[in-house]
């Protein structure tokens, strides 16, 4: 505005030397040196300090932020490292509970063995004891039978019929001299 004020008060005058455009004229730069330091010393008096104080304000603000992000963070990573644990503890107790059920599986594999095995003894000693008596019961009644048919025989033979006791003895000793 200033620059308006000075055209139009040189409008009225011969323009004898050319001006250059770059270089400002005397009576401008004293004019534009008293308005800067006017308004330097203003916002010395009424601006610095207020300038200052959000500065001030905003460069602790900012520390705050950062003292805030960095306690953010180390208990973020205390968290993580409380995660990661429980999760390595998780996965140990996963381990230990698989093998625990092997072990169980194992051992009631190695029952359900033993006691099919102590079953099938049972069954077969239980079958040779049948055999065994069926055996004897067999050689009884063929030991029976062959007394008999040998009394008849030997009656025949004889003719006679000798005591009971006496046919029995003889019969019995017979037949063990045949069975050894």
């Amino acid at each position: 505005m200033l620059n308006v004020i000075l055209l139009a008060a040189e409008a009225g005058k011969p323009v004898t030397e050319s001006h250059n455009p770059i270089v400002p004229e005397l009576n401008e730069l004293v004019y534009s040196l008293i308005a800067f330091a006017v308004l330097l010393l203003m916002f010395k008096k009424f601006g610095f300090a207020p300038v200052k104080k959000a500065m001030e304000d905003r460069t602790e603000r900012i520390r705050k932020d950062l003292d805030q992000a960095e306690s953010a963070k180390t208990e973020a990573e205390s968290i993580l490292d409380e995660y990661k644990k429980k999760l390595a503890d998780a996965k140990s107790e996963s381990n230990r509970i698989i093998d625990e059920a092997r072990q169980q599986a194992e051992k009631i594999k190695a029952d359900i063995t033993e006691s099919a095995n102590k079953e099938v003894a049972e069954q077969k000693e239980k079958a040779t004891q049948d055999i065994e008596s069926a055996r004897n019961a067999a050689i009884a009644s063929l030991q029976t039978s062959v007394a008999s048919m040998a009394i008849e025989l030997a009656e025949k033979v004889v003719e006679k019929n000798l005591d009971r006791d006496t046919n029995q003895r003889l019969i019995d000793s017979f037949i063990e001299k045949v069975g050894s």
